[in-house]
């Protein structure tokens, strides 16, 4: 990457990339969306399944009920079968709540039929929870729960699949184990997957990857500065400039929002 291009972005921006990894959010998203390589890499190495064939991947991906209520999935990957998976990566526990679980998987379900299609062709769904701690707590490196039949003690086969990846297991000795070190790498040179490491070093290492990640902080820290001034301009105590003041937006875009909220 030219001195050049390291220059014009600021110190604080190229230290976060620096150190990012494949479970912070920000980096994750940008490095999955359209990469099919990596995402059929999860799949294969969690499925422990070597004819996996990702035909499309995106990055949260907006799914709505008919009610409004919208879910965003982190990583959503379809297969040449048909399948569906959906691969979110949690570092907070309350985000792999089991009923959360429940509704993503009803929610892929209803994002494969479309109106007056047979329920027979819905094919199987995987919800796939990446968890930075043991959220299950029987430290074990991942868990599988699926549709049983208790009597007699038998699967019940509706190809709905739930699994909790334990992200603090990071044994090098399993495939698992190396894909958990992985996410957890900030240099691509400790890393065990070169499909991986090669992309990483694209977006740290590169002039073009740098510049991709500088331009999601602006548009996220931009994100921010307009939610700060709505609230600012819903309070009514401040003016229009000082809202532009305190907010770092132009007193232009303030008396935009301003007058967007009272149309």
């Amino acid at each position: 990457m030219s001195t050049d291009r390291i220059k014009q972005h600021s110190p604080e921006d190229l230290r976060r990339i620096e150190i990012l990894r494949l479970i912070d959010d920000d980096f994750m998203r940008i490095f999955f969306d359209g990469y099919i390589e990596g995402a059929e890499l999860l799949i294969k190495v969690i499925l422990q399944r070597d004819d996996i064939k990702v035909d499309e991947v995106r990055t949260q991906k907006e799914l709505k009920n008919i009610k409004g209520r919208s879910v965003w999935l982190d990583i959503y990957a379809s297969d040449i079968s048909g399948n569906k998976h959906d691969i979110e990566i949690q570092r907070d526990d309350r985000g792999a709540n089991p009923k959360r679980a429940r509704y993503l998987s009803s929610m892929v379900d209803a994002d494969m039929l479309k109106e007056g299609e047979d329920f027979s062709n819905l094919r199987d769904n995987f919800v796939i929870f990446i968890t930075e701690n043991d959220v299950i707590g029987q430290n074990k490196p991942i868990y599988h729960i699926d549709s049983v039949i208790r009597e007699p003690n038998m699967q019940f086969e509706d190809g709905r699949h739930i699994i909790y990846v334990n992200g603090s297991i990071r044994n090098k000795k399993t495939a698992l184990g190396r894909l958990m070190h992985d996410f957890y790498c900030t240099d691509a040179n400790d890393m065990c997957y070169k499909e991986l490491a090669e992309r990483v070093r694209d977006f740290k290492q590169t002039e073009k990857g740098v510049d991709s990640m500088c331009e999601i902080w602006d548009e996220v820290r931009n994100e921010a500065r307009i939610e700060n001034a709505q609230k600012m301009i819903k309070d009514g105590t401040l003016s229009l400039e000082k809202i532009a003041e305190y907010s770092g937006l132009s007193i232009e875009k303030v008396r935009e929002l301003a007058g967007n909220m009272t149309a």
